[in-house]
């Protein structure tokens, strides 16, 4: 296995671009399998184990990809498998994408039950529910979920979305783009990723109105066609990389990112004293003197993300002052706290909030990566603590960063990757 050596004391300061987003490419990449006509062209794929996760998945399925440069270049002409299995599965939760488009296609589709991150239940119900609103049937057997159409097609429906979900609502679209009739989604999510996947359909042919907002109408197309797309900036990675500048008093400027996106998390940023300047396509923060304490809530977007909620306790650990981070969305997202305890933190848990009490000086030690973000602030922390901090189990960072110390070292960290025996 791989660990980050971080010696810790370094500012991280200078001029960076953004990665294309993880959480765009994988329904996006998924959204290809509605149709066998031509060659896809995918620009801006970030380099991540997600990704090749995922075109492992869809080669199984019988797609043809190449992957250079950041292009990802897929072929669905040859796909006949409609079984996506559990050892490919497990690796991620989103490889639950595949189900919509499958189903929309093949008018049957087998999916092993999901794994990815360990951070409480995230049950995959509202998915099954949106597909049985488009006349699908389902059965959940020996640990695949079974769908079938009876007929040729699904049927357009209207789907009520109790909680709003990114997940669920990719999968739905991608099920309705050629479903039978008009399909109408209430209470979808309205985040990035979701108005990126309705680019890319609408580009394919799909007809979708609403886009952007928490009601989606579609109008079932009787075919799609094989584009060439740009992916959108990773609005995760580009929080991520502020953070770190604010937590060791630096300052940086990220390009090719649109500003737009990150209201929310730029906002505290601002209320911690940084100072945000923005243009068109590129964020510049400077960090302050001392960092204010600054609640946060996550919530669904437009607010403040979830996937942002541990490395946001990693930066006020470092603030002058008490600050209160609850997660709506995730009550359960809180694996990290006691790393970052162990780093010296003073952070306690009450129900679904952490109370954080800064600041408190972090010193190295050895830590344990137990998900994706929760590894990303493990980072942070060892960026400003005193000594060598070792993250171990760092294949959860490289689900979702790109050449994440080799960005931050060109920033100015003293990060390496080395090997290691767990047991």
């Amino acid at each position: 296995m791989d660990k980050l050596v971080i010696r810790g004391g370094h500012r991280i300061s200078g001029n960076i671009t953004a990665s294309g987003s993880k959480n765009t490419s994988l329904p996006i990449i998924a959204a290809t399998l509605l149709t066998g006509d031509g060659t896809f062209s995918l620009h801006r794929i970030p380099d991540l184990q997600d990704i090749t996760t995922f075109s492992q998945l869809l080669r199984h399925l019988g797609s043809e990809i190449t992957f250079s440069d950041n292009t990802l270049q897929i072929s669905n002409r040859n796909v006949k498998n409609i079984q996506a299995p559990y050892e490919l599965v497990k690796k991620m939760r989103a490889s639950i994408y595949v189900l919509g488009p499958m189903l929309a296609r093949f008018g049957h589709a087998r999916v092993s039950l999901p794994g990815g991150c360990a951070f409480g239940p995230r049950p995959i119900d509202l998915h099954l529910m949106a597909m049985e609103k488009l006349g699908a049937t389902i059965s959940i057997e020996t640990g695949f979920i079974d769908a079938t159409i009876h007929g040729k097609k699904l049927q357009g429906g209207i789907i009520d979305f109790p909680v709003s979900s990114v997940g669920a609502t990719g999968n739905a679209l991608m099920a309705a783009v050629l479903a039978e009739g008009t399909t109408t989604i209430n209470n979808a999510a309205a985040e990035p990723e979701i108005v990126t996947l309705c680019k890319f359909l609408i580009k394919m042919g799909a007809k979708i109105k609403g886009t952007g907002t928490t009601e989606l109408e579609i109008e079932g197309a009787h075919s799609l066609k094989s584009i060439e797309f740009d992916n959108v900036f990773d609005r995760i990675e580009t929080g991520t990389l502020l953070a770190a500048a604010a937590i060791t008093g630096g300052s940086i400027t990220i390009n090719n990112v649109d500003p737009e996106q990150m209201k929310s998390v730029l906002k505290k940023f601002i209320h911690a004293g940084c100072i945000i300047e923005t243009s068109n396509n590129s964020i510049t923060l400077k960090s302050p003197e001392k960092l204010l304490p600054t609640d946060v809530t996550a919530k669904p977007y437009p607010a403040f993300p979830t996937d942002m909620q541990a490395q946001w306790i990693a930066l006020m650990t470092q603030a002058n002052g008490i600050s209160h981070i609850t997660d709506k969305v995730y009550h359960e997202r809180f694996n990290h706290i006691p790393e970052l305890n162990r780093l010296g933190a003073h952070i306690e848990i009450h129900k679904n909030q952490a109370i954080v009490d800064g600041p408190k000086p972090l010193s190295g030690a050895i830590v344990m990566s137990t998900d994706l973000r929760a590894s990303a602030s493990l980072v942070l922390a060892g960026l400003v603590a005193e000594g060598t901090t070792e993250v171990l189990r760092v294949y959860h960072l490289d689900r979702g960063y790109e050449k994440i110390e080799k960005k931050l070292n060109s920033l100015g960290a003293d990060i390496s990757r080395e090997k290691y025996n767990e047991f």
